[in-house]
Formats: C-alpha cells, structure tokens, sequence
C-alpha cells in the first residue's frame, strides 16, 4: 500500500505479524458501530500502522484512497477534514457514493404520487462497506483499488487517516503523549453522542416538547465542552490552537447549527447573548472556523440548508432519520431496524 515517508529501517513482516493484521481486518469487518467505541479507534491506529509496516517494503510515495463520501453528510465531513488537513501527506479522489431519491408511491401515501426521500448508495459503497455508509476509505495500491483494507465509520476514519499520514508534532490530531491521546479519544466520543446526535431529534421529531429536550441536551454537552476547553490555553481543545480529533468531531455539526433558527426558530439560537457559559465555545468556533483546512471543506450554507429540510419536515428516510424517528439516537441506529 501507498503510505507516508519513514526514515527507519525497512521492516521485515513476519507470518505473525501479517496474522495480526488479518485478524484486526476481520474483527473490524464485523463492528458495525466504531463511533461508540473508543477501542475501536485502538484498533484502526494499529492498522494504519500495518500499512505504515508494509509500505516500507513496497514504496515511498504518499497513501492514496478512493473516498467515498457525500457532499452534505456531517459524518462524512469528519473525515474530509482529516483528509484536508494531511493533504501535503495523503491523496485521495472523491467518490460522491451517496444521495438522495424519491420512489414511486404505488399506494398513494403521501398523495402527490411520489414518496418520500430515500437515499440512492453507489454500488462500490454497498459492496465495501457492510452498514453502505459515509465516510468509507478504499486504499489504492499500484492504480488499482484493495477492498482487503476498507476503512469507515466517521471517528474512526479521523484517527485511521492522522496515523498513517506520519504527522508529528503539532501536525497530528491524536496527540503523541498518552494521556492527551486517551483524553481526545473520550471527548470524541462524548462530543459525538451529547453535541451531535441532539441535532437530530431537534430536527427529526414532530412532538414540540421532544425538540426542546433535544435542543437542551445538546446545550448541556456544548457547556459541557466549554468547560472542557478552559482546562487549556485553547481556543482549540488542545493547547496553543493544535487541532484534533475532538474539533474535528464537532465542527461538521457545530458549523451547521444555524439551520435551527431557520426551522425551528427563534428558540433554538446558540449565541453567547442567550448562554454566556458558552464564551469559550464561542471562541472555539471562531477560530476553527477560520482555519484554511476547514474553510474550504464548508458546504454552501443554502444548498445545505435546503438538503437538510427533508429532515426537518420527516421527508428524510435515512438510517439516521428512521433511527431518530423510532425513539433512538442517531449514534444508536441499528442497520436491521432503520434500513430503508
């Protein structure tokens, strides 16, 4: 495989290393939710060493992947900004594998003779990906795709791609020192379940009362954040504006907030006016909101705006959306249960 630039010596595999590396293949193969694990991430940075390992005996050039990704999906968008930020380190090409479609309403459901949206999946995302979600990474080796080493699930592919990018210093997501690794890791983590999956229900469910308990969940975790932030110099979740795997966790969601005023109302505003305890994660998003690798992943705020009205007025049958609709998170969503 492709992979970064190391100065060490060529490594020699052994048959127990190759087995190992097998095995962590097949055990990931088989994890359909990573973004709830922090193990899982564990798991993904000793693959991304296994393609460091193995690059050593092959070539010096940069990794390359095929990426298969949806221009309006904040999952996806996690793993955009990895990509943008190693983007001296790592190449890929966009494969725009996900969108949207309206089927025939043979029983005349909704009245206007069509159904609701569904989303169309690339028949390359289907065959790779076990749940056929974005952000999936497909390694290119000598021109030609290596479906053996798929990589996906959006957390996960933060970690997969800072590691084999061979970033160091302060170019990395995940920092070197262990206990700011294992730090980030569970703020990922966090951040993902309290100040992302609340986006959904404040969009998807009709109950008045369901949104508003959304909403004020996703104000807890942000405060929760906030404080968080304080520990250090910031404006970043590490010190001295180092970027990570915990602002990348957020900022696809934290960039797309404002679609609440819009839908839902005046209410739902997240300024410093209304919850000044949010100061800190004002200046948070101030700054990464500013940084050249983010700027140029942003989606146009009204073509995005427009695609996320079919969830806002339940039109959206999505995983997430069928998960959000039957009482659940949008991290809790099951393939079986919300398949579409």
């Amino acid at each position: 495989l492709v992979t970064h630039k190391d100065n060490s010596t060529t490594i020699k595999m052994t048959a127990k290393f190759i087995k190992s590396i097998a095995s962590i293949a097949k055990t990931s193969a088989r994890r359909k939710h990573l973004d709830r694990a922090i193990y899982a991430t564990s798991q993904v940075s000793q693959l991304g060493r296994s393609f460091s390992a193995s690059s050593q005996v092959t070539t010096s050039e940069k990794p390359k992947f095929r990426y298969l990704s949806a221009w309006f999906c904040p999952f996806a968008h996690r793993a955009t900004l990895a990509l943008e930020h190693h983007a001296e380190r790592v190449d890929y090409e966009w494969v725009e594998a996900l969108g949207w479609e309206q089927r025939e309403d043979k029983g005349n459901v909704t009245g206007t003779g069509k159904e609701w949206w569904y989303h169309w999946k690339a028949d390359e995302l289907k065959r790779v990906n076990p749940s056929a979600l974005v952000p999936t990474l497909i390694p290119v080796v000598n021109g030609e795709s290596d479906e053996s080493k798929v990589v996906y699930e959006s957390l996960v592919t933060i970690d997969f791609v800072d590691q084999i990018s061979g970033a160091e210093g302060t170019d990395r997501l995940v920092p070197a020192d262990p206990y700011e690794a294992a730090r980030c890791r569970v703020w990922a983590d966090k951040v993902n379940r309290e100040m992302c999956s609340p986006y959904y229900g404040v969009l998807v469910r009709t109950d008045e009362n369901e949104r508003m308990e959304n909403f004020e969940a996703l104000i807890k975790g942000l405060t929760a954040f906030s404080k968080e932030l304080s520990k250090t110099p910031g404006p970043a979740f590490l010190a001295d504006g180092q970027l990570s795997n915990v602002d990348f966790a957020l900022i696809p969601w934290a960039f797309r907030y404002y679609v609440f005023e819009h839908y839902r109302g005046d209410e739902y505003v997240i300024n410093v006016e209304r919850y000044p305890e949010l100061k800190p994660y004002q200046e948070w998003f101030d700054y990464v909101m500013e940084c050249p690798q983010v700027k140029r992943t942003l989606p146009d705020k009204d073509e995005y705006l427009e695609h996320i009205g079919k969830y806002a007025d339940s039109s959206a049958r999505s995983k997430v959306a069928n998960a959000v609709r039957r009482g659940v998170s949008a991290h809790e969503l099951d393939d079986e249960k919300d398949e579409y």
